[in-house]
């Protein structure tokens, strides 16, 4: 899985690369045809700050989160966790419309 994270309007120290890495790395356990993940920070005026998360998978599906708020660690975990709901309701309308019995 290709990661990459990138900032706008300010620097990202190592451990939150690291931390944002590691919470990434666990999507494809909720879909399993991703296959890049990009992270975004965005540094706005006063202590915001934006993360949006874009995962891609095959056949060109796009999934994006993105949370705004003053704590980069907390925002980067609740669009992950965003991004695992998504997922996994993709997931399972998948599942669900592959095996819909037909009269």
């Amino acid at each position: 899985m290709l990661f990459t994270i990138s900032a706008k309007h300010m620097d990202v120290p190592d451990d939150v690369k690291n931390h944002a890495e590691e919470k990434t790395a666990k999507l494809p356990r909720y879909y399993s045809s991703i296959n890049q993940v990009e992270v975004i920070i965005e540094g706005n005026k006063g202590n915001n700050v934006t993360v949006e998360i874009i995962a891609r998978a095959e056949h060109n599906k796009v999934f994006v989160a993105t949370q705004v708020g003053d704590n980069l660690i907390a925002c980067i975990d609740l669009a992950v966790h965003k991004l695992e709901g998504r997922l996994r309701r993709t997931k399972g309308k998948e599942r669900d419309n592959k095996h819909k019995e037909t009269a």
